[in-house]
């Protein structure tokens, strides 16, 4: 397995290509009212593109808030939309 250390400049640059591609991901989404207000982890994940772990980070850090109802987990599009505008999903 190949190692590769990436410097702090390298982390950011892609942080804020992620974030870009994912924003315009959201632009294209449809119409808010139209829109479906919770979603489950797999729309999450399709829409963002990411995997079941980066998921998984974003609620265990708190960036990304969720409701747990039985064994499912939902999202609130308007927390989704939040964290990518860069504001906290939290409050």
């Amino acid at each position: 397995m190949d190692v590769h250390v990436l410097s702090n400049q390298e982390l950011e640059r892609f942080k804020r290509e992620l974030l870009d591609e994912i924003r315009s991901m959201l632009s294209q989404s449809t119409d808010e009212s139209t829109a479906k207000q919770w979603l489950r982890s797999a729309e999450v994940r399709k829409m963002l593109g990411i995997s079941p772990g980066t998921l998984q980070n974003l609620r265990v850090n708190g960036t990304l808030p969720y409701r747990k109802i039985g064994g499912s987990m939902f999202y609130a599009r308007q927390d989704i939309e939040r964290m990518m505008k860069g504001g906290c999903a939290n409050g």
